[in-house]
């Protein structure tokens, strides 16, 4: 009786979220019934959508913040095994990659505000900092976006030669610098100045120049370029 009391199959078709999405359309779901569709079913105690809503109380209620959460972290959930897991993450991935593939298309890069927008949106669910290059071609669009390396909460390095590397492979002409700071704080380190310099340097050599270097943070970003230190 237990398992019947929490089955999705025993609402109201209009309830149920996979027949009310061929029915009304996806954008008449709230977010735990759409959360509810990736989970597909529930258990003895609590409905899929029960489940959905306990994915989402995780994330604060909060789509951005659902994001960060990583597979370990939605496993503590009881009812959300690994593989529920792994869909959940993956669905915040290509939300993630839509937003970020559909301005890099469109937008010539014409100024810093540009690039923080677009990076903000790749980088903001990470918890730890990232080091990460924009790959950019004659006409200033962005032929590629690689993270080249990850670091911990305080910090990252990026190794010039696999940036050059990865350059001359996409016919690169210039080059934009970017890592986040998830303390928040936007205000270069000496080593982030340094390190600009070194690739910038090593850049010099096989004519492609770096343009900018970015810190982002969820609350803005700083432009090394605008500042007048690159």
């Amino acid at each position: 009786m237990q398992e019947e009391k929490y089955s999705i199959k025993q609402w109201a078709i209009d309830d149920r979220p996979r027949e009310k999405l061929l029915l009304k359309g996806a954008e008449s779901l709230s977010d735990s019934e759409l959360l509810a569709i990736l989970i597909v079913n529930g258990n003895r105690e609590k409905s899929a959508l029960d489940l959905a809503k306990d994915v989402l109380k995780l994330g604060k209620n909060n789509l951005p913040e659902l994001g960060k959460i990583t597979v370990k972290e939605l496993t503590k959930i009881r009812g959300i095994g690994e593989a529920k897991a792994i869909t959940i993450v993956a669905a915040m991935e290509i939300g993630r990659r839509r937003q970020a593939m559909a301005p890099r298309d469109k937008v010539i890069i014409s100024s810093s505000g540009d690039v923080a927008n677009y990076l903000q949106t790749l980088l903001k669910d990470y918890r730890h900092e990232v080091f990460a290059v924009l790959f950019l071609n004659r006409a200033n669009k962005i032929n590629h976006f690689k993270i080249i390396s990850e670091g911990g909460m305080t910090g990252t390095v990026a190794d010039p030669r696999i940036i050059l590397r990865k350059a001359l492979e996409e016919d690169a002409v210039s080059l934009i610098l970017c890592h986040n700071h998830p303390s928040g704080s936007l205000k270069p380190s000496r080593a982030d100045e340094e390190l600009t310099q070194k690739i910038k340097e090593a850049a010099r050599y096989f004519d492609i120049k770096v343009l900018d270097h970015l810190i982002v943070g969820d609350d803005g970003y700083y432009s090394f370029a605008d500042e007048g230190i690159l």
